[in-house]
């Protein structure tokens, strides 16, 4: 049977709801382009990595869950179903989800307090590749073979 791993499975997840993200944008009558305008705002977050790993990685996780953009959303639905047609507050928390989903689908994760090349999706960066080149280096090289003659 094939094995997904759960890294694999969070990233595909997150790029259906990168999908769906656009799909709920054009479906509520917003501007597609809506999603790429508002795109970087809420990588402003790394700002807080100026003041030290740890406070950056809480502003940034903060930013980057899914729960403030939810909360958002149901103000937002909230607010259309008293008839208050306050629309880019809508807009703004689609938007802040699709941003969510595709940093999670490239791999961009929540990020630990040793730095921002620490993820809950494994390392990236330079932290990914000094991390290869340690695991290809203790396992005795890219094709090498255990004793059962298996290619690790």
């Amino acid at each position: 049977m094939p094995y997904l791993s759960p890294v694999a499975a969070q990233r595909v997840e997150a790029a259906v709801v990168a999908a769906l993200a656009v799909v709920v944008t054009v479906t509520a009558g917003y501007p597609w382009w809506s999603l790429l305008a508002l795109f970087l705002v809420f990588d402003l977050s790394m700002l807080g990595y100026l003041h030290g790993p740890r406070f950056g990685a809480f502003c940034y996780n903060l930013a980057h869950s899914y729960t403030l953009p939810a909360a958002l959303g149901v103000v937002a639905v909230a607010e259309a179903g008293f008839g208050d047609q306050n629309r880019w507050l809508g807009v703004l928390a689609i938007a802040w989800v699709f941003h969510i989903a595709i940093d999670r689908a490239l791999g961009y994760g929540l990020k630990t307090a040793e730095g921002f090349e620490h993820t809950h999706l494994g390392p990236i960066g330079k932290a990914r590749r000094a991390r290869s080149t340690v695991d290809t280096a203790a396992s005795g090289g890219p094709g090498t073979r255990d004793e059962n003659d298996h290619l690790r």
